[in-house]
Formats: structure tokens, C-alpha cells, sequence
């Protein structure tokens, strides 16, 4: 008797099932919200200008700034963009959620051959649907593509080492490495290698002269792809040009704050920034951590210090080699970023996979073992998203208002507006938000029957299918409300409609020392921004925060009239202001 067909998709199509299940977490949800922050239209501005322009290499975006990061993504995005002919949303995000989905397949295809299958093919589960690895899947960023590159990279140095013992250099990995480093430049190439160094030394089967020849050779080919655009981009930049590459490359990393940048480097934090962002990033599944926690027995060792240390290094050199490669991955990932004083979460986005694994093996332990650590985890979690889904029906039949509710916790406008947008959304729902609650409800079913069986296995992939619900949820129905709401497209569409703009006639000030800039809103008038403060024109429209403006008369007001035409009905996300609209002209 033929399995049932999910069943079956497992037991004989284990990678054909987890790009599928990938594929339905992501592809269908990218084009469905406006951007509303900085970062994503800053990128799709950048394959706009390269479609417009068809500079390759170093377009022009935003008043005439230059991309602060290497080309891949955006070559990415325009390559995709060029059937229907313009930079969408869908286009702009779907490097990213291709990265994603190839990530967990070559994930599962590397780990479900050098360890117990079960053990990889649970950690890509827990792996694609945790916090930040999903929600960088889904944004036109570059974190997504750079870790898919890097991993990559470190799976192909992993195998070259352990079937050819170094031995001749296969061309993908300085490819990979080359990509890496196109995608966000030297990071790409020196954080595997010093990953691979580190494996290669605590393996003590090579001499240090042979480690540093494999590094050498595996560094100066992998800078080959990466050099003919670098240099090809300072023959257009110039030193404007140098001075974003060091600012951003060594700039960030060593925090050298005297740099010739018009901008402020950012993203300072402390140590333990990382160890936070990680335990956050890989919610839900660090809960399940916390929650074994409970009931553990502290025992006081048996053995003198001295002796316990050398069981744990006995114990670290008879790891099996992926679990050893992957332990040194993991560490040395967190370590390489605890340097510089900028951190942002997704920096440790490469070491995901490799934790995913060791988290899967505790998983499975607490599953096995521990029944009662995955029944209470299992209940906590059924009962928060539970709560939603009442509330989210108590909202639908009117009972509710959570606009009035959150009224009476905050009075922040950009809180109340996202909240009133998502009440909408729920209270006004169309056929894609009936769908995605009508799976959720079906999520909670299923992890309630499985509750009633004795197989705790079965309660932990009903509880993982009732994460990626929940993920659906968010990107369908929350995410897409609040990023239309608070989105700069609207106002962009009514300017347009009501004002002659033209490709010269739209001016911004460019300084985000002083002055925040308005990606979204550049993007939705297709990138034709002019700086206002470095051309000083005769007369045009003049776009502002609506915090800024005094800041500009302060400077202008002796040289210019402003006259104000319009306004932003509601706050914008990436601003978190309303943005005026000038016309403006010299005075004689």
C-alpha cells in the first residue's frame, strides 16, 4: 500500500519537499507590501537607475548618490525586472527569497548526508521558519544573498577538504567566494576563510605552510570577479568612490569615524548585542530552549577542573567532522563579528544553519527524553497564537476594536496607525486573508489531535507547521497592512497626478547627517530626485520631513521662496513623519 502523499514527499523526496514547503513560505507573499522603510528601496533604486541608465557598474541613485554596496543584488534585481520592463517590489525582493529557498536546500542536501537525516532535515525546518532568517527572505536586501554565498562557499571548502585533502583547487570556490564578495564586498571572502583556517588547524592533520597556501590560493583567485568591478567602479567614482569602500568595509569594522562619508556609519552596539539578536533571530525555537531549562538537575561535577577541561577537548576532537566544521563555523562567526563596535542581527546570519544543527539534535533529545519540556512548550505557544486567533475573530464580528485598545497603552501615531491599518485588513478581509486564517485554524487542529497522541515527534512537526502558519499571518495579513499604510506610494501617486513633475524638476536635500532621506518616496517617482543642496537650481519642487523644513529656511530662506502645495495625509514609515511637498524659486 502506497503512503500517504505528504508521507511519501518525506520519505522519497526529502530536498523536493522542503523547497516546495520554502518556496509556498515565501514567493507568494513578496510582492504583496509596499516598501515603507529606508533599506529596500534604497536597493530597487539602484536596479531602477541600472535599467534607466544602463550603467552596470556604478548607477546613480538618490541625488546623485552612489550604491553603498557591491552590484550582485541589484544585477540580481534587474536582470528579473527586465520581462515586464520596471523595478517592482516582487522583482526587487525576489533575489532574496531565491537565496532563501536554495540556502535550505543545500542545506539538507550537505547535512543529510554526513549526519542523521532526521537531525538535517528538522534543522532546515527550524532554520527557515525562525524569525530572522524568514523575514530576511522576504526584504530586497543583501543579507539573504550573502549568506546564501558565504554558507555556500564553507559547505564546497568543507568537501574539498574532506574528499580531495586539499588537493586541487576546485574553480567554484572562488567563485562563490568572488560572489560573496560582489554581494557585500571583502566580508564575502575573508570570513570563510578565516572559518575554513580555523577547521583546518584544529583538525591537525596539515602543516601550517600547506594551511596557508590553501588560504593564499583560495584568497587571491576568489578576488579575481570582484576586482574587475572594484576597479571598474573607481575608474567611474573616483575618490568619492574609495572613500564609501573604506567607510564601509573598514570603516564600520574597525570604527574609524573620520572618514570622508556625507553619513553616519551607525549600527554601534555592545557585546552582548549578538548573543540578544540571536537568541531573538531564532524565535520561536530558543523558547523551546528556555523551557528545557526547567527541571534540569544541577550537578556538581565528579571530576577536578583540570580534568573536566580535558574531557570537554577530548570530547570536541571526537565530534564527527560536520559537527566539529560546524561548531568552529558557528563560533567563529560570533567571534568575527563581536570585533567591530557595528552590529546588526543579520551580520550573524551565516552561522544560522550551523546552529540550526546542534538545535535540532537538542530538539530531537527533549522530544525523545524530555516529553514533558515539549508538551508544556507545545501548550504555551497553541495558547499565545490561540489568543490571536480569538481576538483576530472577536475583531472580524466587531466585539472589538483594537485601534481603541491600543489607544489606551500608547499615544504614538506610527503604533495607532499600524494597528488601525492590521484592524482593517482583518475587519475588511479579502479572499487571501480568509485563506491564510482558515490554515492557521487549521494549524491549531492539527497540534491540538496530535496533542492527544503519544507520539511526540508528530507534536513537534505540528507544531512547526503551525509556526510556518503563523509566518503566513504575519507576511500575509500584518506585514502587508502595515507596510501599505505607512508606505510613501500614495502620496507619490497623488503628487504625480496633481503637479507637472518632470525628471528635473524634483529636488531633495541629500545629507543624511542632517536630513533623513526618503528612499521609498524616490522610488515611487522612479529615481529622479536632484540634490537641492549641491545644484542650488532657480526654481522647482522641493520634497522635506516635515521635522526639517525649519532647518531649511534656517540655510535657504534668504536665497529662496517656498511655498507649501501639499502634504502627506499620514506619516511615513521610513521618515516617521509627514514629508511636505514645496514648490520653490530664487528670489531676485
Amino acid at each position: 500500500m502506497r503512503p500517504p502523499f505528504l508521507q511519501y514527499l518525506y520519505l522519497q523526496k526529502p530536498i523536493t519537499t522542503v523547497l516546495l514547503v520554502c518556496t509556498l513560505s515565501v514567493l507568494p507573499w513578496i510582492g504583496l507590501g509596499d516598501f515603507s522603510t529606508k533599506g529596500e528601496p534604497r536597493e530597487a533604486a539602484v536596479a531602477v537607475s541600472m535599467l534607466e541608465s544602463g550603467n552596470r557598474i556604478l548607477p546613480k541613485v538618490y541625488a546623485d548618490e552612489f550604491s553603498y554596496k557591491p552590484p550582485m543584488a541589484h544585477w540580481l534585481m534587474a536582470t528579473f525586472s527586465l520581462p515586464q520592463g520596471y523595478v517592482s517590489e516582487f522583482t526587487s525582493r525576489l533575489p532574496s527569497a531565491l537565496a532563501y529557498i536554495f540556502l535550505m536546500g543545500i542545506t539538507l542536501f550537505f547535512f543529510g548526508r554526513r549526519v542523521k537525516f532526521q537531525e538535517a532535515f528538522i534543522g532546515v525546518l527550524l532554520l527557515f521558519t525562525c524569525i530572522e532568517i524568514h523575514r530576511a527572505g522576504m526584504t530586497a536586501r543583501v543579507d539573504m544573498l550573502l549568506t546564501t554565498f558565504i554558507v555556500w562557499g564553507l559547505y564546497v571548502l568543507y568537501q574539498w577538504e574532506d574528499k580531495r585533502e586539499l588537493k586541487g583547487l576546485p574553480v567554484v570556490i572562488p567563485f562563490l567566494l568572488g560572489c560573496a564578495a560582489l554581494t557585500k564586498g571583502p566580508v564575502g571572502i575573508i570570513l570563510p576563510l578565516f572559518v575554513f583556517g580555523v577547521y583546518l588547524l584544529l583538525l591537525r592533520r596539515y602543516r601550517l605552510l600547506i594551511v596557508f597556501k590553501a588560504l593564499l590560493y583560495i584568497g587571491v583567485s576568489s578576488l579575481f570577479l570582484p576586482l574587475i568591478w572594484y576597479v571598474a567602479a573607481w575608474r567611474q567614482g573616483g575618490d568619492d568612490f574609495l572613500n564609501v569602500v573604506l567607510a564601509e568595509n573598514f570603516g564600520r569594522f574597525f570604527h574609524i569615524d573620520h572618514l570622508n562619508v556625507h553619513y553616519e556609519l551607525g549600527h554601534e552596539n555592545g557585546f552582548w548585542y549578538n548573543f540578544v539578536t540571536l537568541f531573538a533571530g531564532f524565535t520561536p525555537w530558543t523558547l523551546l530552549f528556555v523551557f528545557s531549562l526547567f527541571g534540569m538537575k544541577l550537578r556538581k561535577p565528579a571530576l577536578p577542573f583540570k580534568a573536566l577541561l580535558k574531557n570537554i577537548q577530548q570530547s570536541f576532537y571526537s565530534l564527527e567532522k560536520p559537527k566539529l566544521f560546524s561548531l568552529v563555523a558557528l563560533v567563529c562567526i560570533l567571534f568575527f563579528y563581536s570585533i567591530p563596535s557595528s552590529k546588526r542581527s543579520v551580520y550573524l546570519m551565516p552561522a544560522y544553519p550551523f546552529i540550526a544543527l546542534f538545535l535540532a539534535q537538542y530538539t530531537l533529545y527533549i522530544t525523545s527524553y524530555r516529553t514533558k519540556v515539549t508538551r508544556i512548550f507545545t501548550v504555551f505557544l497553541s495558547a499565545l497564537i490561540g489568543i490571536v486567533v480569538v481576538i483576530t475573530g472577536l475583531t472580524m464580528s466587531g466585539l472589538i476594536d483594537p485601534t481603541a485598545i491600543a489607544g489606551g497603552f500608547t499615544n504614538r501615531s506610527s503604533t495607532l496607525l499600524s494597528v488601525e491599518a492590521v484592524t482593517r485588513m482583518i475587519t475588511r478581509p479579502d479572499g487571501l486573508t480568509i485563506a491564510i486564517l482558515i490554515i492557521l485554524a487549521v494549524a491549531l487542529i492539527t497540534v491540538f489531535y496530535q496533542m492527544r497522541k503519544k507520539t511526540n515527534l508528530k507534536i513537534l512537526y505540528a507544531v512547526i507547521f503551525l509556526v510556518f502558519a503563523v509566518n503566513l499571518l504575519i507576511d500575509g495579513i500584518v506585514m502587508r497592512a502595515i507596510r501599505n499604510e505607512t508606505s510613501s506610494r500614495t502620496f507619490a501617486e497623488h503628487i504625480q497626478k496633481n503637479y507637472p513633475l518632470n525628471t528635473t524638476n524634483m529636488y531633495v536635500m541629500n545629507n543624511p547627517k542632517e536630513y533623513p532621506n526618503m528612499y521609498g518616496l524616490n522610488f515611487y517617482l522612479k529615481n529622479h530626485f536632484h540634490n537641492f543642496g549641491e545644484e542650488q537650481p532657480d526654481s522647482g519642487y522641493f520634497f522635506v520631513a516635515e521635522r526639517n523644513m525649519e532647518q531649511v529656511i534656517h540655510h535657504y530662506g534668504n536665497l529662496y521662496t517656498f511655498t507649501l502645495l501639499d502634504s502627506s495625509e499620514k506619516e511615513v514609515g521610513e521618515v516617521r513623519r509627514k514629508i511636505l511637498f514645496y514648490r520653490f524659486s530664487r528670489h531676485p
